[in-house]
């Protein structure tokens, strides 16, 4: 990295001696990158800090279960795009430059989160709330395809050969940086104005003080200098005029793309996903823990682990970014369902014991089941007793099994020993409500049988703090995170590493936004749909632990080292001359 940037040539500041120690502008050019780039993400996971806020405030006219999970699918949304956010500012990274890519970002993502907080909610304008969320989302989405892959491109750009992956790791750190602050300026919040204030209008305090970030984001990218790799690139006249055309039209560039989707990025969506975000959701929607107490257990986990993206970094620039993603792959495989298991265990463990001890079954015709994880529905969308049964199960956390019958059969709930006969919801003659009567019984049974029935078996309402161990907790919360680590802190340097400066920006953008975005974005409400559908609360994990089985066989067998890749020259992954000698 240069010492002198203004200087015109610029071979002394690629090739200068890597053992020497980082220069002030080095650590100022670090910190300023991350900086932006960790108030990009807290801009962008405010939203799943405050899903069950969201949920009342924007889908109030949907049954609760249904509320939370369209509410999970309008959190998708921003992942969805961010592949076309790639796409755009990838475009223009690789066309005018890093740094007013960055500038664009910035802007876009923080403006998109000041509006949130302007929004009217779903009682004050009906369904433009919903709308209008969405479209925020959308844009914030299209910003953060476009932030991740010029950050970690001008990092990679500036650092030493041999010490790319510390230096990327930084970058790393700031996406679990900006959910932690997330958590935290929601739980100070939520703390300072009390649950009440918080749900009424609270909310948008988080989102309206991303005004303060945007404006000391801006200050500080303003002070940065573009990449020596663009400039020399630029100097020897090697830029690319079509980047989108090489990228996507040349089957030589699109299969390294392919290949850094599925042999990398894809499994380590999933972790990152199921490690942090789904965790959360799994406490407090599943397990019952309360919001702010799962909170400080996240924020302490995630404060012991933060080292470590910068650690597994340092350690893949020694051994190689490979073995290092893969044995986070192979260990996420084995390990998801055990530690799952053993966050019940720790932080609910009337429910584990519950579980253990107690065996629940749905019997009934699957012909009356309707399919739970439908997000659109309506209390009278599950009028069966099939789904009257399955509904009220999954929202009191009591995991089930089911049992198909012969048609005509009446459906059975059946707790250990205890047999119970969910009643039939029947609408009036226009549908459009429950029969008087019929709402009297299927409340009853709601509200009393079945949670009586659990509660005699041993199945609690919400977890008992006092039997918690929050020990334990962190414990489990921070081995989910080493596989975050593992797999994501090497992660920006092998993605840098595979593709020349001229489409850089473009190519390694992405695969990683669309392994982000669809597969790990997607992982909140696929695996909580899963686990409506089936029954048990733990089936959701099967969709993260395939998709890091299939990235672990595609890595193994198609992914070849980079760490010592010179991202200077100018050839690609793949060419004989710089790999597989």
């Amino acid at each position: 990295m240069s010492r002198l940037p203004d200087s015109p040539d610029l071979s002394d500041e690629i090739d200068r001696d890597e053992r020497l120690p980082m220069t002030t502008q080095e650590r100022r050019l670090v910190l300023t990158s991350s900086i932006g780039t960790i108030f990009q993400w807290y801009d962008f996971f405010l939203y799943g800090a405050m899903a069950s806020v969201i949920a009342r405030q924007f889908f109030t006219s949907l049954e609760p279960g249904a509320a939370f999970i369209l509410t999970l699918l309008a959190f998708a949304a921003g992942f969805v795009v961010r592949p076309i956010g790639a796409v755009i500012f990838g475009h223009l990274g690789d066309r005018i430059g890093r740094k007013q890519t960055f500038l664009a970002t910035v802007l876009l993502m923080g403006i998109s989160t000041v509006l949130v907080a302007l929004l009217p909610t779903y009682s004050t304008a009906g369904v433009f709330a919903p709308i209008a969320l969405v479209t925020l989302r959308m844009l914030q989405g299209l910003a953060l395809g476009g932030e991740y892959g010029g950050a970690v491109i001008y990092v990679a750009e500036h650092a030493p050969q041999h010490q790319r992956g510390a230096y990327t790791g930084w970058i790393q750190t700031t996406a679990t940086i900006g959910l932690l602050l997330s958590l935290l300026v929601v739980l100070g919040v939520r703390t300072l104005l009390g649950e009440a204030a918080f749900a009424d209008w609270g909310w948008r305090v988080p989102f309206g003080l991303s005004a303060l970030m945007l404006s000391l984001s801006l200050w500080l990218r303003l002070s940065l200098t573009e990449s020596p790799a663009f400039r020399r690139m630029q100097q020897e006249g090697r830029g690319s005029k079509a980047p989108l055309a090489e990228c996507f039209g040349q089957w030589k560039n699109l299969r390294v793309i392919v290949l850094a989707l599925f042999g990398l990025v894809a499994g380590q969506a999933v972790i990152w996903y199921t490690g942090q975000f789904y965790a959360l959701f799994f406490l407090t929607g599943v397990l019952k823990v309360e919001a702010s107490t799962a909170t400080w257990l996240m924020t302490v986990a995630l404060l012991i682990t933060l080292p470590l993206f910068v650690g597994f970094g340092m350690l893949s620039d020694r051994i190689g970014r490979k073995p290092v993603i893969m044995t986070g792959l192979l260990l996420a495989c084995l390990g998801l369902h055990p530690l799952y298991h053993a966050l019940t265990h720790f932080a609910n463990p009337a429910l584990a014991e519950a579980q253990q001890k107690v065996r629940i079954v749905v019997r009934a015709d699957p012909a009356t089941c309707s399919f739970q994880a439908n997000p659109l529905a309506t209390d009278l969308s599950f009028s069966s007793a099939c789904d009257i049964a399955k509904r009220t199960l999954a929202q009191l956390s009591a995991s089930y099994h089911n049992e198909a019958v012969a048609p005509g059969t009446p459906t059975e709930v059946r707790i250990g020993e205890t047999v119970l006969q969910p009643p039939e919801g029947v609408l009036t003659d226009d549908g459009s409500r429950f029969d008087q009567d019929s709402l009297l019984e299927v409340s009853h049974f709601r509200k009393e049988v079945l949670p009586d029935a659990l509660a005699a078996a041993g199945y609690p309402v919400k977890a008992d703090p006092d039997r918690m161990n929050r020990v334990g907790v962190v414990l489990v919360l921070a081995a989910l995170m080493v596989l975050v680590a593992m797999v994501y802190g090497p992660l920006g340097a092998a993605l840098v590493e595979m593709f020349p400066t001229r489409i850089r920006y473009t190519a390694m953008s992405l695969p990683y936004h669309l392994g982000n975005g669809w597969f790990g974005g997607l992982l909140p409400s696929i695996a909580f749909g899963m686990s409506a559908q089936d029954g048990s609360m733990y089936h959701g994990l099967w969709f993260p632990i395939a998709v890091a089985g299939l990235t672990f066989a595609v890595g193994m067998a198609f992914i070849r080292e980079t760490k010592d890749v010179d991202i200077y020259a100018k050839f690609l992954y793949w060419h004989p001359n710089r790999l597989g000698r």
